[in-house]
């Protein structure tokens, strides 16, 4: 077996998610290290910039700790794949599909999966009132993570307001009806399921702050539910992550509705800071961070675990 020795890790770039995706690559680039490979990061303001740094880089594989659009959303897979780069997560397509929040939902309900009722909205369209006369709904863009320009609204003022403010980052709107329920989240390492994480935010909702603010936000790991609410769970988000065709992990995040899983939606890259819920995960299943890190780089490569230093 060939011996990994240089890593690239991608990271910072030009997303709304630029400075947690600096934390992420920080902490992917020193958990490297420590198991003895050479790690080269690379950090870039533009897709022309990248694609000059990538042209010259001599390196086994790319770590892809990229967040947001351009990162998230497959345009980077297809210039890897062009370049003949392994990298780590899912492909172009994969990736595409899970930022595109109404793809992958048509695609979850296809396949049986529980989805909350949405409507979609570009600035052309008039707000259809019968769908809004319950409160309170979600407002969010249809192509962001990390819940950058989410709202949740209690009354018609506040409706116009978010869906206002979830336009500065996308042309189409999704709007929809709030699901009560547990909120958690399933991680997937080697296309299996980790050990449930519910999370609870000390704001009315998991926002951006809430996300990446040390202090703001309850895990409980594994959560406390039924076994048979734990497999649900769990099959839900395997299911939600082979429909999208999702390669080697993933975080997919669902709300338990009574006894039944609600899939929000899939995350290709996920975080991998402090705060972060797939580690969270991985250290709950006995995997500690630079272990998970270099499975997700053997997945890449399809080959064996094994660290750089022999």
């Amino acid at each position: 077996m060939k011996q990994l020795r240089r890593i690239g890790i991608l990271m910072g770039g030009f997303s709304s998610e630029r400075e947690i995706s600096l934390k992420s690559g920080t902490a992917v680039a020193a958990a490297l290290r420590s198991s003895g490979y050479e790690v080269e990061t690379v950090d870039f303001h533009s897709r022309e910039e990248l694609r000059a740094k990538l042209e010259h880089i001599a390196v086994d594989c790319i770590f892809n700790a990229l967040h947001g659009r351009f990162g998230e959303d497959g345009e980077v897979q297809q210039m890897l794949d062009a370049l003949r780069i392994p990298y780590t997560g899912s492909g172009a397509e994969a990736s595409r599909l899970a930022m595109d929040k109404v793809a992958s939902r048509r695609i979850f309900q296809s396949r049986g999966l529980r989805v909350p009722e949405y409507q979609l909205f570009n600035k052309n369209m008039v707000m259809d009132q019968m769908f809004f006369s319950a409160f309170p709904l979600v407002v969010k863009p249809a192509h962001e993570g990390s819940s950058i320009g989410l709202s949740i609204v209690h009354d018609a003022l506040s409706l116009l307001w978010a869906v206002e403010y979830a336009f500065r980052f996308d042309p189409v709107v999704m709007v929809e009806k709030y699901v009560r329920g547990r909120e958690i989240t399933v991680g997937i390492i080697d296309d299996k399921p980790l050990p449930v994480v519910e999370v609870i935010p000390k704001k009315p909702f998991y926002d951006f702050q809430a996300k990446y603010t040390a202090g703001m936000t309850e895990y409980r790991v594994p959560a406390d539910f039924s076994a048979e609410i734990t497999e649900k769970a769990q099959a839900a988000a395997v299911q939600a992550h082979r429909a999208l065709k999702c390669r080697g992990f993933s975080r997919v995040d669902i709300i338990i509705d009574g006894r039944d899983p609600v899939v929000l939606e899939v995350n290709t890259i996920p975080g991998m800071t402090a705060t972060s819920l797939l580690p969270k995960a991985a250290a709950a299943d006995g995997i500690g961070f630079p272990e998970l890190c270099l499975k997700m780089v053997a997945a890449a490569l399809r080959e064996p675990l094994s660290a750089a230093v022999a």
